[in-house]
């Protein structure tokens, strides 16, 4: 890469052609790979220039103080910015770090989680629970066997936005326990008349930890689900 200098306007000042080109944005291949494109790579250069034109600007005509200050405060915005990212990032990395470690005092214990089917063992049936977004006129629980038949619903009236747990006894409508095997959860509810979001929740052991493409967490259950750690509706 050339080292020649250029002469600005009729005094001696010089300033180099790697720094023209800079400016200009006709740096060659070789020099574009090497010269720095961060915040503080810029401001170094923007510096450079402006003593050079401070150097040789015209007496009768100097520059405007106002464009000079507005051009640093730009750059030092940029610079902000951009170290305001590196934190966050950073921040991020230690976030899912520490919630990976929490998620993995969980292994053993058993949570309410999203989930549409329950496994009634020797009729005793899981701990059941719904998430409600926000508040409700009325919500319920309907439990299904594997024929599709209703065996039972439990209703909740209003409830109040957040997570409801619910206990089922393992009894169809007329009170009589139910086989075992595995029944359809789901529930809905409704807001004055109106259909509104209701998501059933279904209790199960938390068996792992898995780490998403994301860096979040989720948890592995014994009923085979995997589920997000921010969709656990409590920890039993």
């Amino acid at each position: 890469m050339s080292s020649s200098n250029t002469t600005i306007g009729g005094s001696t000042a010089t300033v180099s052609q790697q720094l023209l080109d800079t400016m200009n944005g006709t740096s060659s291949s070789s020099s574009s790979s090497t010269s720095g494109t961060s915040a503080s790579d810029l401001q170094t250069t923007f510096l450079q220039l402006l003593v050079a034109q401070l150097q040789n600007q015209d007496p009768t005509d100097p520059m405007d103080s106002s464009q000079m200050t507005s051009q640093l405060a730009q750059i030092n915005t940029v610079s902000g910015i951009q170290q305001l990212n590196t934190s966050l990032s950073s921040l991020s990395t230690q976030l899912s770090a520490g919630q990976n470690a929490q998620a993995a005092l969980l292994i053993g214990s058993t949570v309410l989680a999203p989930g549409s089917s329950a496994a009634v063992s020797s009729g005793t049936a899981p701990q059941l629970g719904v998430t409600l977004p926000s508040a409700v006129s009325d919500v319920k629980l309907t439990i299904t066997n594997s024929a599709g038949q209703v065996v039972n619903t439990l209703d909740l009236g209003a409830q109040s936005a957040g997570t409801v747990p619910v206990t089922w006894n393992g009894k169809d409508t007329s009170g009589n326990t139910v086989a075992d095997g595995t029944y359809t959860i789901t529930a809905s509810a409704t807001t004055n008349g109106q259909s509104a979001t209701a998501t059933a929740l279904v209790a199960s052991q938390v068996q792992g930890v898995v780490q998403q493409s994301d860096g979040s967490a989720s948890l592995s259950l014994a009923n085979g689900k995997t589920v997000a750690l921010s969709s656990v509706g409590a920890i039993l």
